[in-house]
């Protein structure tokens, strides 16, 4: 039975793990880490720790299928909405673009009850707060290294972390792809060099010329492969450093049962602050009116605010935050609690153009990069990434 890990239990990577279990005929032991303490990536759900019935979406707020995407990706859309982990998106957002044949949606449990559920339907070992560090080459096999425990072997890895979290791996990783040119070459040596010996053993008086030929091709040969090497370590390494990502800050804040946040709008882009781009009630968002349950907010920033401040304390960040929502929605209550979240990597602006969906690193034994670095941010970026991995694995499990 093939062991594969997936690496990263957001959209890409759940995705990844049910696409795998459900596509691909033979069994399966199907691994799923992150580190993280839980599922969700960018497309996390944090819950008030005075009532867990009170939630807030810190990274996506909703989801906005195309015309194109509609068609492409149908049946995705349609096995969510079956099962009511999205609804229709009818709560007024203010300052929304909305083009011509667009649908949004949004998640009445949270976003991350998306990839809840691609991670049940794959029938996935999830762990949590497992942070890679090495993966090297053992006996045809991934030793995957983490920072707390013993390394395991895999046949197959699939990383769908942001890409700059990938290249920060070490180990054997780092040259992954130049494995197979120099297991050829190695090959090559071995046989042409018997063959060297044999010949000198049966032909003497030639000898001389054939070995010195032969030398000569077999250096050539190496110089060859040593130049091809570095071409594909400068190019891929290239196309992965040329991925970049916005940053930003989402504050969640909680208020107690009873609190009334009156405004009439349930989400609000912001235009004119320097600090805050984005507004949602996230109770009012998808529609939930209970006594037991307090309001609660969601706070995005701008993008060069994050940049500005990435590098600052989360509670110095989150009292900036503070003072600039005072200007937008005066008188606000007291929260009972908050979580501030720095997003480094948000969404990204500038996706691997050479690598459409993943890049394939090595193929014996197979390792993988997916996420939407190799696609765009959004859902729809995230299934085609998935897709593009599910093919480049499925006629070799």
């Amino acid at each position: 039975m093939a062991r594969v890990l997936i690496v990263g239990a957001g959209l890409s990577g759940s995705l990844c793990a049910a696409l795998l279990r459900k596509e691909t005929a033979p069994p399966l032991h199907l691994a799923v880490w992150d580190k993280a303490g839980d599922s969700g990536g960018r497309m996390t759900t944090t819950r008030s720790p005075h009532n867990p019935r009170s939630t807030v979406d810190l990274g996506a707020q909703y989801i906005t299928c195309t015309p194109h995407y509609a068609k492409k990706h149908q049946s995705f859309y349609d096995e969510l909405l079956a099962h009511g982990i999205l609804k229709p998106l009818t709560s007024p957002i203010e300052g929304m673009v909305m083009k011509e044949g667009d649908y949004n949606f949004m998640a009445p449990q949270g976003v991350s009850s998306i990839i809840k559920h691609y991670l049940n339907e794959s029938g996935a070992d999830i762990c949590f707060r497992q942070c890679v560090t090495q993966i090297n080459l053992r006996n045809d096999k991934w030793e995957v290294s983490k920072e707390t425990g013993s390394p395991e072997q895999f046949d197959i890895v699939v990383l769908t972390m942001p890409v700059p979290q990938i290249l920060q791996l070490q180990g054997d990783i780092v040259n992954a792809c130049f494995f197979c040119l120099l297991s050829l070459f190695s090959h090559i040596n071995l046989l042409s060099r018997k063959r060297l010996i044999i010949w000198r053993h049966h032909h003497p008086p030639i000898r001389a010329h054939y070995s010195f030929w032969l030398e000569s091709w077999m250096l050539s040969l190496q110089k060859y492969i040593q130049n091809l090497i570095q071409v594909i370590n400068e190019y891929q390494r290239q196309q992965l450093e040329s991925v970049s990502y916005s940053s930003r800050y989402a504050l969640g804040l909680f208020y107690e049962a009873g609190t009334k946040i009156d405004v009439p709008w349930a989400g609000q882009y912001i235009t004119s602050n320097p600090c805050i781009r984005f507004i949602s009630i996230d109770n009012k968002k998808r529609n939930i009116a209970s006594s037991e349950i307090g309001p609660s907010l969601v706070i995005h920033t701008t993008v060069p605010f994050g940049v500005t401040h990435l590098e600052h304390s989360v509670e110095d960040v989150q009292e900036l935050i503070f003072q600039q929502l005072e200007t937008i929605l005066p008188g606000l209550p007291q929260p009972v609690a908050t979580k501030c979240q720095k997003w480094r990597y948000s969404q990204v602006t500038h996706a691997a153009a050479n690598y459409p969906g993943q890049v394939t690193l090595h193929r014996k034994p197979f390792l993988v990069c997916g996420g939407d670095g190799f696609t765009h941010s959004n859902f729809d970026g995230c299934i085609a990434s998935a897709l593009c991995v599910l093919e480049a694995l499925k006629n070799h499990i």
